[in-house]
């Protein structure tokens, strides 16, 4: 007689499967748990069993670090939806103060492109000759320095 396994067992990942998915190592998947940024998964004959939802999770975990984000904030962010009643007050806290950090992050990006392009435009001998090139410092030292000022 042939078995049909369990559709929803044959969904679940292991570890290993997830890891390579996710492009990380296993000891990362083990350690996000630790840390309380992934759920503890469901395990079968004492191996850990992961649905899909996973690598949604580790994605974010990945972007909030390329963004400079700690594991508290993360974890934060992963728990914000929590009870299905919207993002929490927390989330929006710290969603409000990300978006303040990564719009100065972008305006400070965006002076220095400015400034390498004019530093590559210049045919001068010496970076002090090029005008161009330092009035686009001047312009960076005001915008950085109305950006640190409070608002009245």
């Amino acid at each position: 007689m042939v078995q049909v396994k369990d559709a929803e067992a044959t969904d679940l990942m292991t570890i290993g499967e997830v890891a390579q998915r996710a492009g990380i190592n296993t000891s990362a998947v083990r350690f996000y748990e630790r840390k309380g940024l992934l759920a503890a998964p469901e395990r079968r004959g004492g191996q850990r069993r992961y649905d899909d939802q996973v690598l949604r999770h580790l994605a974010l975990i990945s972007v909030g670090r390329e963004a400079g984000l700690t594991l508290a904030e993360i974890a934060t962010l992963l728990r914000g939806y929590a009870g299905g009643a919207g993002p929490s007050p927390a989330w929006r806290a710290l969603a409000l103060d990300k978006l303040e950090e990564i719009d100065a992050l972008m305006r400070r990006a965006r002076a220095m492109r400015t400034l390498l392009r004019e530093g590559l435009a210049c045919d001068c001998l010496r970076i002090e000759d090029h005008d161009a090139f330092f009035e686009a410092c001047a312009d960076w030292a005001v915008a950085r320095t109305t950006a640190a000022t409070p608002a009245p």
